[in-house]
Parts: structure tokens; sequence; C-alpha cells
């Protein structure tokens, strides 16, 4: 619940800042959370980190 909060929180801010300096890069900054959140979460795995990502790709 507090991971979700702290995307609204990164996008709320990142759309003041969009609004005010009319810049269209902050835009992007909620994307890149997400992935580095999702980076994050495969590192934690106890598994090497290629064979996670192989088998998270391989699933149909």
């Amino acid at each position: 619940m507090y991971v979700f909060i702290g995307f609204m929180v990164v996008t709320g801010i990142s759309l003041i800042l969009t609004l005010k300096h009319k810049k269209s890069f902050f835009l992007a900054i909620p994307f890149l959370s997400l992935l580095v959140y999702f980076v994050v979460q495969v590192a934690l795995v106890p598994v090497p980190f290629l064979d996670t990502v192989k088998f998270i790709f391989s699933l149909s």
C-alpha cells in the first residue's frame, strides 16, 4: 500500500513540475521510477538475475 501511495505522490509531483516548468521530461519520471522498482524487486529474488529475467519473460 505504501508503494502505491509513493508512486501516486511521485506522479503528482511530476505533473505539477511539468505544468509549472512546461518541460515534458518530468512526465518520464513516474515511468523511470516504476522501472527502477521493477529492477529492484527482480534483484531481491534469491536466484541469479538473468535466470529470473528469463523466467519472467518466458511466462505465457
